[in-house]
């Protein structure tokens, strides 16, 4: 929290279950508790069924441009909101902010016509005359009388008309330094030292959009003074900078635009520090019992009372932890599904592994199953893994995921990243990610002879020793190591073709769910 409370624009990575929502969500209301202005947009409530974002046939910029005037309007509902319940000192503050609030809306939704303009103007003119006459002879007793009359006159009238026809396609022209200036007003006057523009679910933006959309951003309100962007993203679903045709970049680069230096998946990992896992666990499961049962009974104590109470041994709270692989959401379904299994009874090992045995048959297997080549190469990995070397966890060259098989399995949650870059002064340049395999894979093996006996294997095979805490050197477990060529070629020689197994869709909504 210490670092997503500091004042720059950040990205912060994070698979889903991990909590970058409820972070983000945290953060809102810490800005506000603090008396600053802060917005939540929630990308995926961005724009309806008949949008242009996913639509093929429309330009890129025509798309991004539609997606951009869209999170601009977001922003606007909510800054509208918090003006209306907002403090001021004065109506005049008040009535400022409102009005620069239609500015913002104003610049977000500015129009042109790109097509041809005719012109035509029509000039009438009309002259009417007029002439008329009268004559009246009258008899009197003084003698005849005589009355003669007569008129004559002219009229002009003339007008002028002017149509103006214009043909071609409305598109917005959104100018980016009125957007910026309008926010930067804004800002000043909202009470408060800073605004915060907080951006979740990036990762559902079509990602051949992402870096145009990040480039926009940049120019519009990343340069504002007083306003900080926040950004959750999948890191592997994620592109925020693309090569322009011109020589250069479009949109943001990591570390100098933005700092991405808060990833949950590496903060989630606990296979280094049992202790840190147990007590984090604990104290999720304890805030949301009392949350759940403070008005209706008096809740347990403490963490440490909660799990007393509701496990038979702290072993099975363990196994808990375990299975729960750092991922939170995982812990809630599977305790949720081992409390039921449990009924009054208090939660044992056994219930521990049946809950996420069924966890993942639920929830994991049947996403990869849908996908012949990942649910191929996840059951080549459990059996060079579990079957060949009774490990639980591998070493894999970071050059060498190009089929993007491996980033789906870790999307989906049955591959977990240990430790990134582990190398070695015998191949400088080679680094190595550590891989593990979800509980739920290989839960019903435990108990069995092919159940893993640890997580790496050590150097020396005939010793049968393991490593439970991957070095920093991966000399001592190069047995570890997979090669993904073995796959490649297998699948290739099973289907008739040597062509390397085809990458999943950049969006893989069944996978990813």
């Amino acid at each position: 929290f210490t670092q997503l409370s500091s004042k720059d624009h950040q990205i912060m990575f994070g698979r889903r279950g991990t909590g970058k929502t409820h972070v983000l969500s945290y953060l809102r209301e810490s800005a506000l508790r603090n008396g600053e202005p802060a917005v939540y947009v929630d990308i995926r409530k961005i724009g309806s069924t008949s949008g242009l974002y996913a639509d093929q046939r429309q330009p890129v910029s025509t798309r991004g441009t539609t997606l951009l005037v869209d999170v601009l309007l977001a922003i606007h509902d909510q800054l509208v909101d918090l003006i209306l319940a907002g403090p001021f000192s004065s109506n005049d503050e008040f009535e400022r902010a409102c009005g620069l609030a239609d500015d913002l809306a104003e610049a977000a939704t500015t129009v042109r016509v790109v097509g041809e303009h005719e012109r035509e103007a029509t000039l009438t003119q009309a002259n009417t005359a007029d002439r008329s006459g009268s004559a009246q002879l009258a008899l009197k007793a003084a003698g005849p009388e005589a009355t003669v009359s007569g008129s004559r006159g002219t009229r002009t009238e003339a007008g002028a008309e002017v149509r103006t026809l214009d043909k071609g396609a409305i598109e917005y022209h959104l100018v980016f330094g009125g957007i910026a200036d309008t926010l930067r007003k804004l800002a000043a006057v909202l009470p408060g030292k800073r605004m915060w523009i907080l951006l979740d679910e990036w990762s559902v933006v079509p990602v051949d959009l992402q870096p145009l959309l990040a480039d926009m951003l940049k120019r519009c309100i990343f340069p504002v003074d007083g306003v900080t962007v926040k950004i959750a993203a999948i890191k592997d679903r994620s592109s925020f900078q693309a090569p322009a045709q011109a020589g250069g970049y479009v949109g943001i680069e990591l570390g100098a635009d933005a700092f991405a230096d808060v990833d949950l998946d590496d903060f989630m990992v606990f296979g280094n520090d049992a202790a840190r896992a147990k007590g984090f666990f604990a104290e999720l499961f304890y805030k949301h019992i009392v949350a759940v049962i403070a008005d209706r009974e008096k809740p347990p104590g403490s963490a440490d009372d909660l799990i007393h109470d509701a496990f038979t041994q702290v072993n099975a709270f363990e196994e808990l932890v375990r299975a729960a692989e750092g991922v939170p959401r995982d812990a809630i379904n599977i305790v949720a599904l081992a409390a039921i299994k449990a009924g009054n009874d208090r939660i044992s090992v056994p219930i521990v592994r049946s809950a996420a045995r069924t966890w993942y048959l639920r929830d994991k297997a049947p996403a990869v199953a849908a996908h012949a080549e990942a649910n191929a190469l996840l059951n080549w990995i459990i059996d060079r893994v579990i079957g060949g070397r009774r490990a639980r966890a591998f070493l894999l060259r970071q050059d060498s995921k190009s089929t993007g098989l491996i980033e789906d399995l870790y999307d989906a949650r049955v591959l977990h990243l240990i430790k990134r870059g582990i190398s070695s002064r015998d191949e400088p340049g080679v680094r190595y990610d550590v891989y593990s395999l979800d509980y739920g894979s290989y839960v019903d093996l435990i108990n069995t002879s092919k159940a893993p006996q640890g997580l790496l294997p050590a150097e020396d095979a005939d010793d049968g020793q393991f490593v439970e805490v991957p070095p920093d050197d991966y000399r001592a477990i190069r047995r570890a190591i997979l090669d993904l060529s073995e796959f490649v070629a297998a699948r290739g020689s099973a289907t008739g073709s040597v062509a390397a197994a085809p990458a999943l869709p950049a969006v893989a909504p069944k996978l990813i769910s």
